[in-house]
């Protein structure tokens, strides 16, 4: 996610797909493929199981809400599955109704064109570079993470692939960057932590490996200090984190005077989340004296981006 708003679907944990093969031999199957016809290889088939799935759905607003919602919950629907659910493959034909393998394929997409976020599927990420590990690895539980994490590393030399995500920490996003400092910190041993003793000290990056590892001899600098509270704010933003988790991130048990001392300072952070983070506590927080400090370090962020161009 690149910015912040209420409406913002949280970040999705990761589903189980089977392959293109057994998902093309599913749409073959469904009720409706006699009337549909699709023709050609997997890859054909299914894309064009796809755009009917598309054209039924949006005909019936109902059904195509009804289908996002039980991929959200995972719950099946009460009561009759309707015909065309059912006749399109995307529910199962007997209770429990609950999606079935072609359901979460369409669901998916259709969330993915919606709102931007790539639900990831298991062990798609086997063959990706650090960065888009890290990205994808973002919603995992910890147990998933692991396998996940697993498959990435089966073909890599450890110490190669502890660098390689070293490398590109403090490129990636907030969310990410606290994903890669875990992984190095608690699952790729000894290697993972001489990977992130490496950039400890550098600026910004190595004050937020201190801060989430518990460095204490590698104190942020006053400079740091706004980077480093702002990136921990923000990579709770990214999760789609309750607006008062992202608020206590930053407030720490401080009392609303010392809270409007703190954030006047983000601004002078230089972080790019910056500016989303300031807006929570603008449009969220319950005291006016910080919610007010948050809009005048608001503007004094929009001043500085002038000046620094």
């Amino acid at each position: 996610m690149s910015s912040y708003d209420d409406d913002t679907l949280p970040l999705q944990p990761p589903i189980r797909l089977p392959g293109e093969s057994t998902l093309a031999a599913a749409v073959r199957a469904a009720p409706l493929a006699a009337e549909l016809k699709p023709e050609g290889d997997d890859a054909e088939v299914l894309a064009a199981w796809s755009g009917h799935c598309r054209e039924r759905l949006a005909e019936d607003e109902g059904l195509l809400l009804e289908l996002i919602r039980m991929f959200l919950s995972r719950e099946p629907l009460k009561g009759e599955a309707p015909e065309t659910l059912t006749g399109l493959g995307l529910v199962r034909h007997a209770e429990p109704y609950t999606l079935s393998w072609l359901g979460l394929w369409v669901a998916r997409q259709i969330i993915a064109e919606t709102t931007g976020q790539d639900i990831p599927v298991m062990g798609s990420l086997a063959d990706a570079d650090a960065t888009a590990l890290l990205h994808g690895l973002r919603a995992y539980p910890e147990s998933e993470r692991g396998e996940e994490l697993a498959g990435w590393l089966k073909d890599r030399d450890p110490a190669e692939a502890a660098a390689e995500i070293g490398s590109v920490l403090g490129a990636v996003s907030p969310l990410s960057r606290a994903v890669g400092v875990e992984v190095l910190s608690a699952n790729l041993g000894d290697e993972g932590r001489r990977a992130l003793a490496r950039r400890l000290e550098e600026p910004k990056l190595g004050a937020v490996i201190a801060a989430r590892t518990g460095r204490d001899e590698r104190q942020p600098s006053p400079e740091e200090i706004a980077w480093v509270l702002v990136d921990m704010a923000a990579a709770l933003l990214e999760f789609g984190g309750e607006t008062g988790e992202v608020i206590e991130s930053i407030a720490l048990g401080m009392d609303a005077e010392e809270q409007a001392g703190t954030i006047a300072i983000l601004a002078f952070g230089d972080h790019p989340w910056t500016g989303q983070v300031l807006r929570v506590f603008i449009e969220h927080h319950p005291d006016e004296r910080v919610s007010a400090a948050a809009r005048k370090a608001l503007r004094r962020l929009r001043g500085l981006a002038d000046v620094r161009g």
